[in-house]
């Protein structure tokens, strides 16, 4: 894997530690979620997330006379209205060195220390995980989903589907990481499903991915194989249903058009799954994979990059015919077929909850990608696509 990487806190490609921080933290229901910083600390996580959360728009003279007054208010403001209140502290903050853990002494706010120059957004998230602090109750019955994640366009329908496949295969649903309730991170179950590995949890026994027909296969084998009376066989039929749809829709499209050559900027999983299920079925030409983060997994089909310049010659270079990615990746090409697999996707109304995980994962983005291309292929050659 080639690897072209700025500093998180330079790039506006993909978000920073301190943006991780607040999408875990932000997936708990009952808690306040407090961005410690200026404005704009405050009002990129927030147009991200989708819920509301809180600001202390530090300004100058709390930078030079010191922020713990401002925390202090903004705190008792919120104080009572919520179970518990989270602090995620910004670059400002941290590089004048104030010591805010005092704010934590009483076990009712936490304080995240993660300021935007501490890593990408994977590292943000996790570091917040921790401090939340999971627990595995043996006794907990049912199996936790992982890898849901606020700013992520398929949050609830990625939580859905995967509630939906436990539930076919006769079990139930856990503690969602992070959509739930705070209490219920400390009595999750022994075992874990994830819908997107980059953002797994580390919490009880993974049991794999579901992200992609093969892997919800391999992962349901594994949880039979460790829960007594599941039954696998309503999942493996639908799997053998999907498939056989999606073949099938591939080669009528075959048959009229050519393989799309194909360039995917997103996350590393959801760009490599989406990058297999168009090899296999599509048999398309994956000119370029862009992944906005650095997942350590050695490829050299893949360039590990947040540098926008480096995804636009990219883009440039490979002339796809379809483009998977966000707003950004759009725009570079007009022309091209799209289909949105990762923040931001701007200037579009997503009110249904769209899953790219599990079957209806598979088959939305397969209906997604064909319907897109077979658009583009009906526009007069060289006319873009209306972006309006």
């Amino acid at each position: 894997m080639q690897n072209n990487q700025r500093t998180p806190c330079e790039n506006p490609l993909w978000p920073c530690a301190m943006t991780g921080a607040v999408a875990c933290l932000a997936g708990f229901e009952d808690l306040a979620v407090i961005v410690h910083g200026s404005s704009g600390c405050y009002f990129y996580p927030a147009s991200l997330v989708g819920v509301p959360i809180y600001g202390t728009f530090l300004v100058e003279n709390e930078i030079i006379f010191g922020t713990e007054s401002r925390l202090t208010e903004v705190i008792r403001e919120l104080d009572g209205q919520n179970t518990r209140i989270a602090v995620v502290n910004t670059c400002v903050p941290a590089i004048m060195g104030e010591d805010i853990g005092d704010f934590a002494r009483d076990g009712q706010v936490l304080v995240v220390d993660s300021p935007g120059f501490l890593g990408d957004f994977e590292a943000g998230y996790r570091r917040a995980l921790e401090r939340v602090a999971p627990e595995v109750d043996p006794g907990a019955a049912g199996v936790n989903i992982d890898g849901i994640c606020r700013t992520d366009p398929f949050c609830r329908g990625n939580a859905i589907e995967a509630r939906r496949l436990l539930n076919l295969a006769g079990t139930a649903a856990a503690t969602t990481f992070c959509l739930d309730r705070y209490a219920a991170a400390h009595r999750a179950a022994p075992l874990t499903v994830g819908t997107n590995p980059d953002l797994a949890s580390g919490v009880g026994t993974a049991c794999g991915s579901l992200l992609g027909l093969d892997a919800v296969a391999g992962t349901f084998e594994r949880l039979a194989a460790e829960i007594d009376g599941v039954d696998i066989r309503p999942v493996t039929a639908e799997i053998a249903w999907a498939e056989a749809r999606i073949k099938k829709a591939c080669d009528k499209y075959l048959k009229r058009f050519d393989p799309p050559r194909v360039a995917i900027s997103a996350g590393y999983s959801y760009a490599a799954f989406a990058a297999e299920l168009l090899d296999r079925y599509l048999g398309a030409d994956i000119a370029c994979v862009a992944a906005r983060n650095d997942p350590g997994v050695c490829n050299d089909a893949v360039t590990s990059t947040t540098d926008f310049s480096v995804i636009r010659g990219m883009i440039l270079d490979a002339e796809p015919d379809l483009i998977l990615g966000s707003s950004y990746e759009r725009a570079i090409s007009p022309g091209a077929a799209f289909v949105g697999l990762t923040s931001p996707l701007r200037g579009r109304v997503l009110l249904s909850s769209r899953a790219v995980a599990g079957i209806e994962g598979a088959l939305w983005l397969m209906d997604e990608v064909l319907n897109a291309c077979i658009n583009k292929n009906r526009r007069p050659e060289g006319e873009p696509l209306d972006l309006s």
